[in-house]
């Protein structure tokens, strides 16, 4: 094999089948006026298609319900215009040769009241902290919980009827499932707050809800990150036994893959024990499950210090490929190097990296 080749094998996740090991990373971009997307954002995930990559994980997209959005051009998953524009963005890819599964993305209490698409919706969150010690709403009640988890399980719903190839729920980064995952924002003390544990079994119920309603061949994903936006040094788990223990619940719930959230790929998650694996590298270990590492690949700073310092530059990606080839984890995702080089794959497998543009934040504003 040549050097890029571990990254175009095959990989089976349940009955499909992908091409190869690259993935489009979730990247909100705020194109779909009234949560429709039309038909650029159509031919902007076909154009990746036809750049070679693998899979398209489709920016994050509101489940049905109310809350879950604060803006009135991220799509939503649920109603019939919104979904029908999702069923046109699914025939190019599909026309394409593609794969695509949508995330399913509820904002929490970091959703300002009063914004989105539905404004007299409120905010919610674990315990309505939205940061540790910032109470600005009230606890949600268990039949609020109940609501969030139905709305879930109805739009991985929606993605099955229309022929997605399975569902990716957003756990990361500070959002609602995230809000019950880290003890900053989740002080209940009911069954859903306390020990690790009890903070994982929203997403647990999720999941389970998820699975009941698309079935047991449909693949469930599930993105999961150390950091917050509300703070990035937070740790869910501290050691691989807290990791795993984080993991158990959502594995016997049915999470089939697990996208590992990390700002730069290539740090190593636990590097007290000696060992230079990152969290996908050590959620693959703890939970035998696939993994997806996802954070700067082929650039060389992460979107935080990129947005701020105008840009990030090209980078190798030799340590991604040995990281890879010595078995750490299954799939790649790599997001802002598509957004400039819709045929980033294309590019990588033709061994041209010198094709390969920087990233810029204007690059946001546009979907090439």
């Amino acid at each position: 094999m040549s050097d890029t080749d571990v990254l175009f094998q095959p990989f089976r996740l349940k009955g499909l089948v992908l091409p190869n090991r690259i993935v489009m990373a979730p990247m909100t971009r705020s194109k779909s006026p009234d949560q429709i997307p039309n038909d650029t954002v159509a031919a902007y995930y076909r154009r990746r298609v036809e750049g070679g990559t693998g899979l398209i994980l489709t920016e994050g997209t509101s489940p049905e319900h109310k809350s879950a959005s604060n803006d009135v051009n991220v799509p939503a998953f649920f109603g019939e215009a919104s979904l029908k524009g999702w069923a046109k963005v699914l025939k190019e890819v599909k026309d394409a040769g593609g794969h695509i599964m949508p995330q399913l993305w509820h904002q929490g209490i970091v959703r300002h009241a009063g914004s989105g698409p539905y404004p007299e919706a409120k905010s919610m969150g674990p315990s309505g902290l939205s940061k540790p010690g910032k109470q600005v709403a009230d606890p949600m009640s268990d039949s609020e919980i109940a609501d969030v988890i139905d709305g879930f399980a109805r739009s991985a719903g929606y993605a099955k009827e229309l022929g997605f190839d399975g569902v990716e729920l957003h756990g990361a980064h500070g959002y609602i499932i995230d809000e019950f995952f880290w003890e900053g924002t989740n002080r209940r003390d009911d069954r859903f707050g306390g020990s690790l544990e009890k903070r994982v079994s929203f997403a647990a119920e999720v999941t389970r809800a998820v699975r009941k309603t698309v079935g047991e061949d449909f693949p469930i994903l599930l993105r999961f990150s150390q950091w917050k936006q509300q703070d990035f040094a937070a740790r869910l788990a501290t050691t691989p036994d807290e990791l795993g223990r984080f993991l158990a619940p959502m594995i016997d719930a049915g999470v089939d893959c697990f996208h590992c959230s990390t700002r730069r790929f290539w740090e190593p998650e636990f590097p007290e024990t000696g060992s230079d694996m990152n969290l996908a590298g050590w959620t693959r270990k703890l939970s035998g499950k696939p993994t997806m590492t996802v954070g700067s690949v082929s650039l060389n700073s992460d979107f935080i210090t990129s947005f701020r310092q105008a840009g990030a530059e090209t980078t190798g990606i030799d340590t991604l490929l040995a990281m890879m080839a010595r078995g750490d984890f299954d799939l790649v995702a790599v997001g802002r190097a598509l957004i400039v080089n819709p045929d980033w794959p294309n590019k990588v497998r033709a061994g041209v990296f010198d094709q390969l543009k920087p990233y810029t934040p204007e690059a946001l504003a546009t979907l090439v």
